[in-house]
């Protein structure tokens, strides 16, 4: 009897069809997300009856989920695990992987091009064009501005490299290391936000980084990304540092619920993509395949 594999991510195999053909050449019974999105908890929960494996996007996979499934393998198709209870999946001896290095240069690339469309206003001069006015806005240089990389793993390291011939200043924030690293110098975030021009969020923690008082230490004019996760940026303080002018300009590819409407979408200044970091013909392929051989090699050493 074959193996049902439930696939999470609504896009998967959408770009090359390659990793899905080895799943099913492999012997596998292949469930595909029929929603076209995120699947909420229950919908997850009328799914997994009988699978025993699952390429995992940003579902959640809780001590609920995985307690009322037949689930053997969890497979991440991505690098962050914030969604899925690493200890129940230990207890109920679920093998779980991940593909940890498949988004980085795309994630990196993508924050270094809204960085630059945010100091040039890019988004805003492209609306009017697009409704017919002609107007020119005079932006900023990246060349000189002090850049701080909130998180100095492998994406803010490639982050790093990549800004490195545009001449700036850089500098990390990273509790887990110190000194220097990698030619850039370890900051304190309390040492950090009041020489920043641009500060860039790549962590990989779950606890709020940016709130009122963290707003509160940057000076006026400052340009925000968070590339990481929604709740490690507080929207309302976020709101409060735009209104005020204390953020000159923001972009943000995660947040706390998605699908996301919130009132972000009324600044202009504001670039918001619907969690695309990964989002790249390459890096899809990488993940994809890998996220399969994860699978497959997992129930070939339960079997």
């Amino acid at each position: 009897m074959k193996r049902k594999i439930l696939i999470g991510p609504s896009t998967f195999a959408a770009t090359d069809s390659s990793p899905m053909e080895k799943l099913v050449n492999a012997g596998f019974e292949v469930i595909n997300n029929p929603y076209g999105r995120k699947l909420t908890k229950q919908e997850l929960l009328d799914l997994l009856p009988g699978v025993t494996g699952i390429i995992a996007g940003l579902e959640l996979l809780d001590y609920e989920v995985m307690s009322k499934s037949s689930l053997k393998v969890i497979s991440r198709c991505g690098s962050g695990m914030s969604n899925v209870d690493l200890d129940t999946a230990k207890k109920l001896g679920i093998k779980v992987f991940s593909t940890p290095f498949g988004p980085t240069s795309a994630v990196a690339e993508l924050t270094v091009g809204v960085m630059l469309s945010l100091l040039r206003m890019v988004p805003q001069m492209d609306r009017d064009l697009h409704q017919g006015k002609w107007t020119k806005k005079i932006g900023s240089q990246l060349e000189g501005k002090t850049v701080v990389i909130v998180g100095f793993g492998r994406i803010g390291k490639k982050v790093a490299s990549l800004l490195r011939p545009f001449h700036v200043k850089i500098y990390a924030v990273d509790t887990a290391q110190q000194g220097d690293v990698d030619g850039v110098k370890i900051l304190t975030l309390k040492e950090a936000l009041p020489i920043s021009d641009i500060i860039t969020i790549h962590s990989s923690g779950e606890e709020q980084i940016m709130g009122e008082d963290e707003f509160k230490l940057m000076k006026d004019g400052c340009f925000l990304l968070n590339a990481a996760r929604g709740g490690l940026v507080n929207e309302e303080s976020l709101i409060h540092a735009l209104e005020n002018g204390r953020i000159a300009g923001a972009w943000l590819d995660t947040f706390c619920t998605e699908p996301y409407a919130g009132s972000l979408c009324k600044f202009p200044q504001v670039i918001l993509t619907p969690h695309v970091g990964s989002y790249t013909l390459e890096c899809r392929r990488s993940m994809e395949m890998e996220a399969v051989n994860n699978l497959i090699s997992a129930f070939k050493e339960i079997q």
